[in-house]
């Protein structure tokens, strides 16, 4: 995909001014935020395709692939994109909190979409970015230029907690999803099979990235997506404590716990009190 470079660590296109292609693929050592204005299905991010309608946002990180796969048919895309280097925000502010951004991470299925307003007010940064861009660099430009990465990147973060509120009932519906998944995790052998339910699992489990499912979790219930399960985790514990022919050992090693220590640790922490307490009081 070529495009005309006036910039050596950032660049924005015009996708009606880029050549029309089959198919494109590419393993990203870059960030990118492509703004779509069109539906997108001919997109694979991963293994999985895009297809949504106009004004979707779609972000890429370093080490991901990105793809187009327009079959028989050329592919004329309407949009823009903005691609910057890591080297361009080392040693800025937004070089430090860029991890913060954790939607660089998300799946396909998890992209930005936007109302008319909001694909306003992204379109006027994308407008002052490429001004910048096209002016002769000087020492104000990587300046101005970042910081207007960086108010494009917190507009977003703002677009997305609308579009986990505005998806709340779906998100409930995750939740259900998550609470039956950890049900059906301890009342099986996967504990001892598999340990501690991980972040990650559970995220797989239930077909989102690691970031999303944390952020969607953080954004339903006030806590983090580990709290949530490790307090699941606890409230198992105490319903195997009432069970006085099991041992403290074995309840830790049904839970998932290769050494009691962390069990009993984990359970003084949320608790305040150690198993063997506990089970005294009760």
């Amino acid at each position: 995909m070529e495009t005309e470079t006036l910039h050596p660590m950032v660049s924005v296109v015009k996708f009606n001014e880029t050549p029309q292609i089959l198919k494109f693929k590419a393993y990203f050592d870059i960030y990118a935020i492509f703004l779509k204005l069109q539906k997108c299905g001919e997109l694979t991010y991963g293994c999985q395709p895009y297809d949504y309608e106009d004004g979707t946002l779609i972000f890429v990180g370093p080490g991901q692939v990105y793809s187009v796969d327009g079959g028989d048919k050329p592919i004329t895309s309407k949009g823009f994109g903005l691609v910057f280097h890591p080297d361009l925000i080392k040693g800025t502010h937004l070089g430090k909190i860029i991890r913060d951004y954790s939607y660089f991470s998300y799946e396909s299925n998890e992209a930005l979409h936007l109302s008319k307003k909001e694909r306003a007010s992204i379109l006027e940064i994308f407008k002052k970015i490429t001004e910048e861009v096209n002016q002769n660099i000087d020492t104000h430009s990587k300046t101005l230029i970042v910081s207007n990465i960086e108010l494009l990147l917190n507009y977003c973060m703002r677009y997305y907690d609308r579009q986990f509120i505005t998806r709340s009932n779906a998100n409930k519906d995750f939740l259900v999803r998550f609470e039956n998944l950890l049900i059906d995790y301890f009342s099986s052998n996967k504990p001892q099979a598999l340990g501690l339910p991980s972040v990650t699992w559970c995220a797989d489990q239930l077909h989102l990235s690691a970031n999303y499912f944390g952020d969607l979790i953080k954004k339903e219930t006030g806590t983090t997506a580990l709290d949530y399960i490790q307090s699941r985790v606890i409230d198992e514990a105490k319903r195997n404590i009432f069970d006085a022919g099991k041992s403290i050992n074995e309840i830790a090693g049904a839970l998932g716990f290769k050494y009691q220590q962390h069990f009993t640790r984990l359970f003084k922490q949320k608790t305040g009190i150690t198993p063997n307490e506990y089970r005294r009081l009760n």
